[in-house]
């Protein structure tokens, strides 16, 4: 064997063992934990660490300036801030024609497995809240949370709530559940006209094979992520969700284009002007005119 293979072979041996060592250093974290950090009831991350000095409450008079403007207008003010990836429409609908707005209140689960289930069971003995997350929300939620929920499409053994845990939510103040799952009790929950429910599919099962792991922190909708604490909007076509700090700007979109489109739609029906003209913009001489409309017909918020 040629001494320049020998030295390849002792080099390639030299960065596997390197490597090894670098992998078990990077495995076995060097940090203490604080003590009673793992039984906080909302779950620690270091991405909401990093992000909650930017994240204000959306206060109730916000929540109801939000409730008069349709999805649309607000998407339109959501996409104008740069998130274009906050609109889920998977969904079954409860109850349509009711419009659902609140403060995101997230729960993901995994696939149940005996090391999970043991420890999430040890975790909810130490923090004091019950390891069923759809018996906690009766509990730990607050008045206006919408309930989202993590179970990645699963539907069979994997319904999150009925109407039994359906009604503690209510209670609580929940103004309605968003679950990228199951659910079960459809029947009561269709008669349930306050309290509207998005899921994928209805099963007859209960809640068997999927476990509560983390407790109002970042999850994933499809292929939106809803952070703890984000507006929920829902209607017929789907739910819209956004971070909280963009509220106002959301709403000042939201209200001129309501306004500049309620202008179109008179333009349209008077018959005197070519589409074209009015959509999607507005031709120089309507512009004019829409400026001399907007002296009766201000921009709300």
């Amino acid at each position: 064997m040629s001494g320049k293979l020998l030295s390849w072979l002792a080099f390639g041996l030299l960065m596997g063992v390197g490597a090894g060592l670098s992998v078990g250093w990077r495995a076995e974290s060097q940090i203490q934990v604080p003590p009673g950090l793992r039984a906080e009831r909302i779950t620690w991350t270091p991405l909401m660490d990093v992000l909650k000095k930017d994240r204000p409450r959306v206060t109730d008079e916000q929540l109801a300036r939000i409730a008069r403007y349709p999805i649309e207008a607000l998407w339109n003010g959501v996409q104008n801030q740069g998130y274009t990836r906050n609109f889920a429409n998977h969904f079954r609908l409860t109850q349509p024609g009711t419009k659902l707005v609140g403060r995101a209140l997230t729960m993901r689960y995994l696939p149940l497995r005996p090391d999970i289930d043991a420890a999430t069971k040890q975790l909810a003995k130490e923090g004091d809240w019950d390891y069923q997350y759809n018996v906690r929300a009766g509990e730990d939620a607050q008045s206006g949370d919408v309930i989202v929920v993590e179970l990645g499409g699963a539907v069979d053994r994997a319904t999150f709530l009925g109407d039994v845990t359906g009604i503690g939510m209510k209670q609580r103040g929940v103004r309605g559940v968003v679950v990228d799952g199951g659910i079960r009790d459809l029947n009561e929950f269709l008669a349930m006209k306050d309290f509207p429910i998005y899921y994928v599919n209805a099963h007859a099962s209960a809640m068997a094979d999927e476990v509560g792991v983390e407790w109002n922190a970042p999850i994933r909708v499809g292929h939106v992520s809803v952070l703890p604490g984000d507006v929920v909007v829902g209607d017929e076509e789907g739910v819209l969700f956004f971070p909280p700090q963009i509220t106002e700007e959301v709403l000042k979109s939201a209200a001129l284009t309501v306004n500049t489109e309620n202008f179109k739609r008179e333009m349209m029906r008077s018959g005197k002007y070519r589409s074209r003209d009015i959509y999607p913009k507005l031709s120089p001489e309507l512009e004019k005119r829409y400026q001399k409309w907007l002296k009766t017909n201000p921009v709300g918020n």
